[in-house]
């Protein structure tokens, strides 16, 4: 599996972001998609994730009104759009792919990882 993300950057409080994540190397028939961030000095936080086949969607509270996860199957590509942007929302963000079962939020429960894109949100 590989996983490429793109759409960092620097944007000012109360903007907006959108990431993508393209995946290949194998059909997704039941993996979960989801989005992780690591603030320096932080662990790996969940962020958003979303069921391939299904569509079923999960959120952070902490962006629950604010991110939106979706997906292009026929683009093999899971967005993430970032509304509302808030400084604390700074940290590199990652996309992954597995079958994580009921551990959907728990980033030890992915295997394939993509390399990581920056988001800076000043105030």
């Amino acid at each position: 599996v590989q996983l490429q993300a793109c759409g960092g950057g620097l944007v000012q409080a109360g903007g907006s972001l959108r990431l993508s994540c393209a995946a290949s190397g194998r059909t997704f028939s039941n993996y979960y998609m989801g989005w992780f961030r690591q603030a320096p000095g932080k662990e790996r936080d969940f962020v958003a994730a979303i069921h391939w086949n299904i569509g079923s969607t999960y959120y952070a509270d902490s962006v629950k009104g604010r991110f939106t996860i979706s997906r292009d199957s026929a683009e093999n590509t899971v967005y993430l759009q970032m509304n509302s942007l808030k400084p604390e929302d700074t940290a590199v963000y990652y996309c992954a792919a597995d079958r994580p079962g009921i551990a959907v939020r728990n980033h030890k429960a992915y295997n394939s990882w993509g390399q990581g894109t920056l988001v800076t949100v000043s105030s």
